[in-house]
């Protein structure tokens, strides 16, 4: 069983590409259960077979607590380490594949709080793989690509697991935008000229800075582009995914 975790910042598309995946796994015709992390979603676009709001809802959190709609993410982020063991239960039961779970819009409540990091070790980090989302708006400029590969390199550090970097939305992007993005990802000093060729800023020696540090971390990745509009790139996702734990060697189709 592989535990797919997809992390990134708010509004680059975890919850589009879990219902994506999922539906490119069902229709492969692999065994895939998908996990809702995140109390406060709202019209889903999947149904999650395993639902954190059957045991935390946003509403009661705020009423119990006396918090608003920020504070009570906060505390069912905290809440969540007192519904694992039972989520594991209901979640081994199932015999799955894989595992996809779709995290809290706002990312720091899962990296950063000590739960995330509790769900990830007692499910299982040794065969837990972490997709980190690139949002293609932010990743078309140069510094902003570094902030995304710096948040990334902090998430990695976190959980310390198999890590799969994601282009997400590319059907917004143009083809020369996304060849670019994804050439500044696996090519460091191509990343860097971009940066120096822009007009000089504090900004900019800045990301240069940051970038050294980045490139002495080993951050040149990969980065695979995904659509989940028109569900490209998931069986590359897939691949990598098999290629890390299985060596490549496909999953028995049910």
């Amino acid at each position: 069983m592989i535990n797919l975790y997809f992390i990134g910042s708010a509004g680059s598309g975890k919850s589009s590409l879990t219902g994506a995946f999922n539906g490119w796994m069902e229709n492969q015709r692999y065994n895939t259960i998908t996990v809702n992390l995140d109390p406060g979603i709202e019209n889903a676009p999947y149904v999650p077979d395993v639902d954190i709001r059957d045991w935390i809802k946003l509403r009661d959190v705020m009423k119990e607590y006396g918090v608003g709609p920020n504070g009570a993410q906060i505390i069912a982020a905290d809440l969540l380490a007192l519904n694992i063991d039972e989520m594991k239960e209901i979640i081994e039961s199932m015999e799955p594949e894989y595992v996809v779970f779709d995290t809290p819009g706002q990312m720091e409540l899962f990296v950063l709080r000590q739960s995330g990091k509790f769900l990830i070790d007692t499910l299982g980090a040794e065969r837990s793989i972490i997709g980190f989302l690139y949002d293609p708006v932010i990743s078309k400029t140069p510094s902003g690509l570094i902030s995304l590969m710096l948040q990334a390199a902090s998430v990695q550090v976190r959980f310390n697991v198999p890590f799969l970097n994601i282009l997400t939305k590319t059907d917004m992007l143009k083809d020369e935008e996304r060849d670019r993005i994804m050439n500044w990802g696996a090519n460091i000093l191509d990343l860097e000229d971009a940066i120096q060729s822009e007009v000089p800023t504090l900004k900019s020696q800045l990301s240069i800075e940051f970038l050294t540090a980045l490139r002495s971390f080993g951050a040149s990745q990969n980065i695979i582009p995904v659509s989940s509009t028109y569900g490209s790139g998931m069986e590359d996702i897939y691949t990598t995914a098999q290629q890390i734990y299985f060596g490549g060697e496909d999953l028995s189709k049910g």
